[in-house]
């Protein structure tokens, strides 16, 4: 998606430890207009009429995926990443290692929420390693649902958890590809 693209470039910043920080448009100040337009590109790749629910983990996932489901007039969930008073019934839960806390967290999900044969779209605003796609994965399969696919804004190409879960077959689709991010030099996998 070349908005995407360039919005990386003009409003991002590439910190040390191949951190993306693009906090001021997409995971911290929204621009709630863009991610529409993600939305509308996501629809492109995917049969949204074949989906039920999308699902996301908690917590900067959830932004882009409300916008989602808003446009596609479906409900959505998110992992949460601890457990809460409110939270009564049976967990499905996958422990992942979180890239950006440097730590094991587990990811909940309420059985409540999520049945055998429900057709899950997962959406995040970034992958990595792929732990936390793997996590929500695995919680789809734990519920006996059905996953459709997973949309991503931007991916970490050089990190590889993007081409692990298309080597398993996973239906996965990245807006923005970075294959090579370092302080002033960004280049995307397309673009090569």
């Amino acid at each position: 998606m070349q908005e995407l693209k360039e919005r990386i470039l003009t409003d991002g910043k590439v910190l040390p430890g191949d951190i993306i920080k693009v906090d001021g448009f997409l995971n911290h100040r929204v621009d709630c207009a863009l991610m529409s337009r993600i939305a509308d590109e996501f629809a492109r790749f995917f049969d949204i009429d074949n989906v039920d629910l999308l699902l996301t983990a908690e917590a900067s996932g959830i932004a882009l995926t409300a916008i989602c489901a808003m446009r596609y007039g479906k409900p959505m969930l998110y992992a949460k990443k601890a457990k809460s008073d409110n939270i009564e019934g049976g967990l499905f839960t996958s422990e992942i290692f979180s890239y950006t806390y440097k730590k094991k967290v587990t990811l909940l999900v309420s059985k409540d929420w999520i049945q055998p044969g429900t057709r899950v779209l997962i959406i995040d605003d970034f992958l990595a390693r792929g732990e936390a796609l793997r996590g929500l994965c695995d919680i789809v399969k734990q519920a006996g649902a059905e996953l459709v696919g997973i949309g991503c804004a931007i991916e970490k190409g050089f990190q590889g958890g993007g081409d692990h879960l298309r080597e398993m077959g996973v239906n996965l689709h990245s807006l923005a590809i970075l294959d090579v991010a370092e302080p002033g030099h960004i280049v995307f996998r397309d673009d090569e």
